[in-house]
C-alpha cells in the first residue's frame, strides 16, 4: 500500500484525530520546501484562517528574543539570571539552563493554576517564586519549567526597555508579516473547549490573560502565520535571526547524567520522525486548546495543527501523521465525525462512568448518541449500545444484538449491569 503524501491522506489524519479524539474542531497545514501545499479542517470550524491559542509554541518566540539579545551583545547565555533579575530567588540559574529546561526550578509558579486564572504583574510573580520551590540542582536533568520562560521574557524586556509583547510584535511578527498572531484573540477565533469525558458534552474554557506568565504560553495564531514561523526556524531571516544561531538553538541539550525525557535545544523541541528525520518546533497546550508546529530544517518540510480541545489527541503523533501523510496505520478509511452531545438522556446519565467486569476496569460513555464501552487496559473500544424505547441493545462488538439490563437497588440507584452473564459493577470483584 502506498504511503505517499496526498491531500486525501492529510485530510484523513485530521478527520481521524477529530473523530476519535472528540475535538470540536481541528485545522492543519503542510509545508513542502517552505511553501504551504495543503490546508484542511475537520469538525465545527469556519476554516483554517481562524485563530487558536498556541500555548507553549509561544516559548519559541521568547527564545528567539533571548538569542537576539545574545547576538546583539546584551547578554551571555551563561549569565546567571541574577545578573539581569537581581531580585529573583533563582539568581544562580543560567539563561542557558532556563532555555533548555535544566535550571532545576519547579515546573509551575506558586499560586493557582496560572493558565486558567487572572495573571499577576511580574513583581508579584518574582516575589512569590523566591527559589524555595527548586526541585533539582541546576544542570543535572531536564525538567520542564513554564516559570523559567516567564522569567526569560522579563530579562529581554529589561534589556530592551520595552514590554515582552511589544518586542514579539516589533522584532518578530512585523518583519515576518505575521499579522494574525496576537496577544488577545482576534476574530475569527476558536472558543477554547473542554469535553466531559463520559457525557461528551462541551464546555467553554476561559481565555485568561496570563500577564507575567505570557512569555510561556499566551499567544494566539493561525495555520498560515505559524507556517511563516516554521520557515523562519528552518532558514532564518536577515531582520530577525541568522541560520547559525538557529542551528545552535536546534542542537539537543542533554544533561550530564542522560536523564532527559525528551530532546530539547534552546527553546526548541527536537522531534524524531520516520527515516531518521529530525524536526524542530514545539507543541502547545492551554485550557481549551492544543497545538503542534514542527519543521525539518534540512528540507523545510513542516506541519501545523491546531485544535480547540483541552485533551483528545497526541500533538506529537498528529504532527508526525501529517508529515507522513497518513495516520500511524496509513489508513484513509472514513471516520465518523464526532459531534458534541447536546445532553444526555436520564436513563443514560446514571450509567456513565467507571465500571468493572471482575477486576478489569472499563468505562461507559455517551458518544454520538450511542453508549460506548471501552476497556482501559489496553485502551480500546469494546462495545456500542443503542438506547431504544424498549431496551438498550448492542449494535457493535461482542454484545451485538444483545440486551444490556440495568439492575436497580430498592432506593432506585443502579446496582449493576448485566449482558448475557457479563456482570458490570462499580467496584472490582474480590
Amino acid at each position: 500500500m502506498t504511503t505517499e503524501p496526498t491531500p486525501e491522506r492529510w485530510q484523513a489524519a485530521l478527520d481521524r484525530a477529530q473523530g476519535t479524539g472528540r475535538l470540536p474542531s481541528v485545522v492543519g497545514g503542510v509545508l513542502r520546501a517552505g511553501r504551504v501545499v495543503w490546508t484542511g479542517s475537520s469538525g465545527d470550524t469556519p476554516g483554517v484562517g481562524q485563530q487558536y491559542r498556541i500555548g507553549s509554541i509561544t516559548k519559541t518566540m521568547t527564545a528567539v528574543l533571548v538569542l537576539q539579545c545574545r547576538d546583539d551583545g546584551l547578554l551571555d547565555l551563561d549569565d546567571p539570571l541574577g545578573r539581569h533579575l537581581p531580585e529573583t530567588g533563582y539568581r544562580d540559574a543560567t539563561l542557558r539552563e532556563l532555555l533548555s529546561h535544566t535550571s532545576g526550578m519547579q515546573a509551575e509558579p506558586v499560586g493557582p493554576w496560572w493558565e486558567r486564572s487572572p495573571g499577576v504583574p511580574v513583581a508579584d510573580l518574582v516575589a512569590a517564586n523566591d527559589g524555595t520551590g527548586r526541585v533539582l540542582a541546576p544542570g543535572v536533568a531536564f525538567h520542564y519549567s513554564n516559570l523559567g520562560f516567564a522569567l526569560l521574557g522579563e530579562v529581554v524586556a529589561r534589556l530592551r526597555g520595552d514590554d515582552w509583547w511589544s518586542l514579539v510584535r516589533g522584532r518578530l511578527l512585523d518583519p515576518l508579516g505575521m499579522t494574525r498572531t496576537s496577544y488577545h484573540p482576534e476574530a475569527p477565533h476558536a472558543q477554547g473547549s473542554s469535553v466531559d469525558h463520559f457525557a461528551g458534552t462541551r464546555y467553554d474554557e476561559p481565555h485568561a490573560d496570563t500577564r507575567a506568565m505570557a512569555p510561556a504560553g499566551q499567544l494566539w495564531s493561525t495555520v498560515g502565520d505559524l507556517a511563516r514561523w516554521l520557515d523562519l526556524l528552518a532558514t532564518g531571516h536577515p531582520d530577525v535571526i541568522g541560520p547559525e544561531t538557529l542551528a545552535e538553538m536546534a542542537r539537543p541539550t542533554t544533561p550530564p547524567d542522560g536523564t532527559a525525557e525528551e530532546d530539547y535545544g534552546l527553546g526548541l523541541r527536537v522531534l524524531r520522525g520516520a527515516g531518521g528525520r529530525i524536526l524542530v518546533g514545539h507543541t502547545g497546550s492551554m485550557p481549551g486548546f492544543l497545538a503542534t508546529a514542527f519543521v525539518d530544517r534540512e528540507t523545510r518540510d513542516g506541519v501545523v495543527a491546531l485544535t480547540n480541545a483541552t485533551t483528545g489527541v497526541s500533538t506529537d503523533r498528529l504532527a508526525l501523521d501529517l508529515l507522513a501523510g497518513a495516520d500511524p496505520a496509513h489508513r484513509t478509511d472514513p471516520v465518523e465525525p464526532w459531534v458534541p452531545s447536546a445532553g444526555v438522556p436520564d436513563e443514560v446519565a446514571e450509567l456513565l462512568g467507571l465500571w468493572f467486569w471482575g477486576n478489569s476496569a472499563l468505562e461507559i460513555r455517551w458518544h454520538n448518541q450511542l453508549l460506548e464501552v471501552r476497556t482501559l487496559a489496553p485502551p480500546e473500544l469494546s462495545d456500542r449500545f443503542a438506547v431504544t424505547p424498549d431496551r438498550i441493545v448492542g449494535v457493535e462488538g461482542y454484545h451485538l444484538g444483545e440486551t444490556l439490563h440495568v439492575h436497580h437497588r430498592a432506593n432506585g440507584t443502579v446496582d449493576h449491569l448485566e449482558c448475557t452473564t457479563f456482570v458490570y459493577t462499580r467496584h472490582p470483584l474480590r
